[in-house]
């Protein structure tokens, strides 16, 4: 089943994808710490790993409760998610990164769930097939895990392959999904 395309939101200038406002998350694999611009959500993370130390950029007034709104919103989709009433996220995401780590990124949000792929289909998928290790390494820097769900990413054996947030974790939403997915055949 094919979705609408999600798209990644263009923050107007580098700057302005530098987070304002935090949140957390409790969830089944751990707090998650959520940040966002006044663009939509710029970072998911776990607490705990060394990708939470996020510096947070002065903003307005308008810009802060528009980052807080992106905060909240992500929270009860995530809430839905893990109790398996949400198979697609329906967010504004902001995540800094370079052209290619974004293309990489939105190729990972056409990801269907219970879906998972191979770096080399990734690669293929985005135009530059011979580029499958630096697809690896744009999907280990993806700053927004599971709504981007670069955990969908397995070897080309099919065999788990290196997640930022350990193996044990992958496994976790991967089974999560794949159950669901299961359920609803």
């Amino acid at each position: 089943m094919k979705h609408a395309i999600r798209q990644l939101s263009q923050a107007p200038s580098i700057a302005e994808y530098q987070p304002c406002a935090v949140g957390t998350f409790i969830s089944p694999v751990g707090i998650l710490q959520l940040n966002a611009n006044a663009y939509g959500l710029s970072h998911l993370t776990v607490v705990g790993s060394d990708r939470t130390e996020i510096t947070l950029a002065k903003a307005s007034d308008d810009a802060l409760n528009h980052a807080k709104a992106h905060i909240r919103e992500t929270q009860a989709q995530l809430a839905d998610y893990f109790a398996g009433e949400r198979v697609e996220f329906d967010l504004k995401l902001a995540p800094k990164g370079t052209e290619f780590q974004r293309d990489v990124w939105q190729a990972l949000l056409n990801l269907d769930y219970g879906q998972s792929c191979s770096y080399g289909q990734i690669a293929e998928q985005i135009g530059r097939p011979k580029a499958v290790r630096a697809v690896g390494a744009a999907n280990g820097a993806n700053p927004i895990a599971i709504i981007v769900p670069c955990h969908r990413v397995i070897g080309k054996n099919g065999k788990l392959t290196g997640y930022a947030y350990g193996l044990a974790m992958k496994q976790q939403l991967l089974t999560l999904e794949t159950d669901k997915h299961c359920l609803d055949i």
